[in-house]
Formats: structure tokens, C-alpha cells, sequence
């Protein structure tokens, strides 16, 4: 009888083994945007959040932005900060992010070759990173 499950329920009766998969739970590992654990660790590091537009545009567009990248989005929102901006417009090398100032947040984001002829509105200041 190796292999073999007894039925509780109708003594004698005698079952395959039933392999069950269990639910799957959401992964700690990441949350509900998709971002992994370490995006998340990296972000909250730098001080920067990404609003989940912006989350969506970079996962659309297949931005990732490296560690040294969010080091001089951080510095540029500081710089602003000090200027006393509220809504900007942060191009960072191919990339034009769109940052509430105030909260620290990317509120949308694209690429070099999406962002041609795209009009930027509501913004009182601008940030060249180099």
C-alpha cells in the first residue's frame, strides 16, 4: 500500500495519492505595482516615490532607472527643493520625468523617442541632469 491514501470517509476505500497545489499567495517580494522588494528599498533610499502612473509608463516603455540615475534625480529634486519649485520637469539623459516636487514623486516619465513633440504642462521649472 505504499503511495496509497485510505478514503476517511468510506472506510476501506482506497485512493491514489492526490497531489493538490496550494493557493499561491501574492509574493512578498513584491507589491501591488509589480515593483520588486529591492525597487522599492532603492527607492525609499533615494527619497523619491513614483506615483503608480509613473509606474506604469516606466513598465510600458521598459525604463529602469539605475541606482547612480535615481543618486541624480534625488540631487536634482533636492536642488529644486531649495528653489522652491513645486512641479517640474526633470530630463535625466534620454529620460523626462515629470516630479511633484513637494512630495518627492514621479508623476510620469518617458523616453527620448516618445517624448517628441509632447507639450509639458503645469510645471513652474526645469532641471538638466547631467
Amino acid at each position: 500500500m505504499t503511495n496509497q491514501i485510505i478514503n476517511p470517509i468510506i472506510p476501506g476505500k482506497v485512493h491514489a495519492p492526490v497531489h493538490r497545489r496550494m493557493p499561491i499567495a501574492k509574493s512578498y517580494s513584491q507589491n501591488v505595482s509589480g515593483s520588486s522588494f529591492a525597487e522599492l528599498l532603492e527607492q525609499k533610499v533615494h527619497g523619491i516615490k513614483f506615483s503608480k502612473h509613473a509606474q506604469q509608463r516606466l513598465a510600458a516603455r521598459g525604463i529602469k532607472l539605475s541606482s547612480s540615475q535615481l543618486t541624480r534625480l534625488s540631487d536634482a529634486v533636492r536642488k529644486l527643493h531649495a528653489k522652491g519649485a513645486r512641479e517640474s520637469l526633470v530630463l535625466l539623459d534620454n529620460l523626462a520625468l515629470v516630479v511633484s516636487v513637494k512630495n518627492d514623486t514621479v508623476i510620469t516619465a518617458m523616453s527620448g523617442n516618445t517624448m517628441n513633440e509632447n507639450v509639458f504642462t503645469n510645471i513652474d521649472s526645469t532641471i538638466v541632469v547631467q
